[in-house]
């Protein structure tokens, strides 16, 4: 498929007088101080960016979403990226009430911003929750500077533990996110910096293990023999190590790298873990929008300015939307809701499928991975256990097979 937009076609033009329902709305700022080695997200280094022309851009988008979801209500708007704490708040202001001229926002809609904690960047919290946000998540990754030099972060463990402090004071909901599994990497040190993150953790954190992907720095530098992964067995015991302090701290797992007190959990997220419908805005952006029974996959051109040349040309910067096939529709399901602890129920499956459980899902592999501890499934519905989840695309590919 060409990276350039494709003129709407007419189910897509049909689609805007029947939607109806939740909306959550992510909007993707690309653009980045320097590029992380271990980062594989569409993020770019630019010198300048002229943000009232991204500006701009991002309105437009947002007006384009709007004909293609009218009637729906908000319940959360994340600013991701990219580092969005490098965005005009100007820009963020302009953003939040293009919206809310566009939809209704529910009364406790979660506008979450991504931010990194240098001094520039904390320095704007303020003038983001006067814009709106409500929710700030902070890109720590580590609260050792030995580790944040590894990880090509721009600040420095003081820095980070002062903008949580600065978060804590100025929004009521915070997160911050770590990387374990980091090279070199003890248990006992592990042990220290999660004890560490507990007592400056508020409501939700994040805590995700380091891989290699490829295209990244750091994948190149695996190939070449200069990095060296951890083994396995010390990052399973870092992972099980992160999932009782975080349990015994209030903190359980409600996803396979999220943690949070009950009822703080990312609403945001939760829409695609629960396979909601969102609109993408901004480079590389995806979406999913259900018209009728019908779900659409909708995505972004990804380059920043190929995308921007196409939103100034043309409106927009969308490719042709697919419809998803009950086939991709139930893969899509199982592969986001089993990351989650809760239960995937039996009637979301059949909904997504289009047909009974028992046709959806083979009872034979399901119960080879009930039997095999990594599934559970009850009256609540299906839903991977601990063991599970830390080897999910192997069940999955077991459960699709």
């Amino acid at each position: 498929m060409s990276d350039a937009p494709k003129p709407d076609n007419g189910l897509t033009v049909r689609a805007t007088s029947d939607a109806s329902g939740d909306l959550a709305i992510y909007v993707h700022w690309p653009f980045c101080l320097s590029k992380c080695p271990y980062c594989d997200f569409n993020s770019h280094v630019r010198d300048d960016v002229d943000q009232a022309r991204w500006r701009s851009a991002l309105l437009s988008d947002l007006d384009r979403w709007r004909s293609l979801a009218s009637g729906r209500r908000i319940t959360s708007l994340f600013f991701g990226g990219g580092t969005p704490s490098l965005m005009d708040p100007a820009s963020v202001t302009a953003v939040i009430d293009r919206a809310a001229a566009h939809w209704t926002f529910a009364a406790d809609a979660e506008i979450t911003l991504e931010a990194n904690p240098t001094s520039v960047e904390a320095g704007r919290f303020v003038d983001y929750r006067a814009a709106g946000v409500n929710r700030i998540s902070l890109g720590i990754q580590a609260l050792d500077d030995r580790a944040l030099i590894l990880l090509g972060r721009n600040h420095n463990a003081d820095e980070a533990t002062k903008a949580i402090e600065l978060a804590s004071r100025l929004f009521d909901r915070f997160s911050f996110d770590l990387i374990y599994a980091r090279p070199g990497q003890t248990v006992a040190a592990w042990r220290e910096e999660l004890a560490l993150a507990v007592r400056l953790a508020n409501n939700h954190i994040s805590v995700y293990q380091l891989t290699m992907e490829a295209g990244t720095a750091f994948h190149a530098r695996w190939r070449r023999g200069e990095l060296t992964s951890l083994d396995e067995t010390t990052a399973a015991a870092q992972f099980e190590d992160t999932q009782n302090a975080l349990e015994v701290a209030g903190l359980p797992a409600y996803e396979i790298s999220n943690h949070a007190r009950a009822g703080e959990e990312c609403r945001h997220n939760l829409t695609y873990w629960r396979c909601g419908d969102y609109a993408g805005i901004g480079p590389g952006a995806h979406g999913r929008l259900t018209i009728a029974g019908d779900k659409r996959a909708f995505r972004q051109i990804r380059g920043p300015e190929a995308w921007l040349h196409a939103v100034e040309r043309h409106g927009h910067g969308m490719m042709e939307p697919d419809s998803l096939s009950r086939t991709e529709r139930l893969e899509e399901a199982l592969m986001m809701g089993l990351r989650l602890t809760e239960h995937l129920p039996v009637s979301h499956i059949e909904r997504e499928a289009g047909t009974c459980f028992e046709q959806a899902l083979s009872p034979e592999r399901l119960k080879e991975l009930v039997d095999g501890g990594f599934l559970e499934f009850d009256s609540h519905g299906l839903r991977a256990t601990q063991t599970g989840r830390q080897r999910l695309n192997a069940v999955l590919a077991r459960l699709l097979c």
